[in-house]
């Protein structure tokens, strides 16, 4: 064969390996997945922490107002019970036999012969009145 003759080999395209691109493009593709799914995710968070945050704005209000009625009937009970503890002493020392005769004295203004009436006076010489009298 002459060195300047071409060989008669069929001349055959040079074949590119393709599987490394289609592997970087399944590649960008699943980060560019990743990212839509990771930005939903935080779109989904700021929406529910919106929701939180207005829930609690229109809670709140009303938690403050529960707790100043609840301080309220706290107070109501509290004078309540002084009451009741006023009363049940008072029903006590009405039905006890012991303190029949002073409680004569008290409601009938009746007193034994060796006892005196006290009366206190202003300096305006008006009498005083008792707390517990009727006006």
């Amino acid at each position: 064969m002459n060195a300047f003759q071409p060989s008669r080999q069929p001349l055959q395209p040079i074949q590119k390996r393709q599987t490394p691109r289609p592997k970087r493009h399944l590649r960008q593709r699943s980060y560019q997945v990743m990212a839509l799914e990771a930005s939903v995710k935080i779109g989904v968070n700021f929406v529910i922490l919106a929701a939180a945050a207005s829930a609690l704005t229109q809670l709140l209000p009303y938690h403050l107002l529960q707790q100043q009625k609840l301080r309220e009937v706290r107070t109501e009970v509290k004078i309540m019970e002084g009451r009741v503890n006023t009363l049940q002493a008072e029903f006590v020392r009405n039905f006890d036999p012991r303190q029949t005769k002073t409680m004569i004295e008290q409601q009938g203004y009746k007193f034994q012969p060796n006892q005196r009436l006290v009366v206190l006076t202003n300096q305006d010489g008006k009498e005083i009145k008792p707390l517990n009298s009727l006006p």
